[in-house]
């Protein structure tokens, strides 16, 4: 009965609702680039509205401001990650990271049936 599975974990925070998962981070990773969320949001191919809408509910979800913005004119705006922000997005690659460790420990522990042979360690 050997099968060559894998698993994989995806983490998302919730507050009332979801407030930051893989996608939230992407786009504050983009920005955090680009030093805008609207060439941020183009880059995932999503409007420049609805990048906002997630960028609010992650906000509201922490309770405090991820992006620190500047309206456009001659230099054009921009948006950089608040130190806030920074803090979140490293805590949650850090965890996301460990969680996806565990997580192949842990499947080859229960499913040693399944385990890829080349994920044993």
């Amino acid at each position: 009965m050997k099968q060559n599975l894998t698993v994989k974990l995806t983490v998302r925070l919730f507050a009332e609702e979801k407030c930051f998962g893989p996608g939230v981070a992407q786009l504050l990773s983009l920005v955090d680039e680009v030093h805008s969320l609207r060439a941020a949001a183009m880059h995932m191919n999503m409007a420049y509205s609805k990048a906002w809408k997630i960028v609010r509910a992650a906000e509201e979800g922490f309770g405090c401001k991820l992006l620190s913005s500047t309206t456009g004119g001659r230099g054009g705006g921009g948006a950089v990650l608040t130190a806030e922000a920074q803090q979140i997005l490293a805590a949650y690659r850090l965890y996301c990271a460990q969680m996806e460790d565990y997580g192949d420990r842990l499947f080859r522990e229960v499913f040693p049936f399944c385990a890829n042979d080349q994920s044993q360690s």
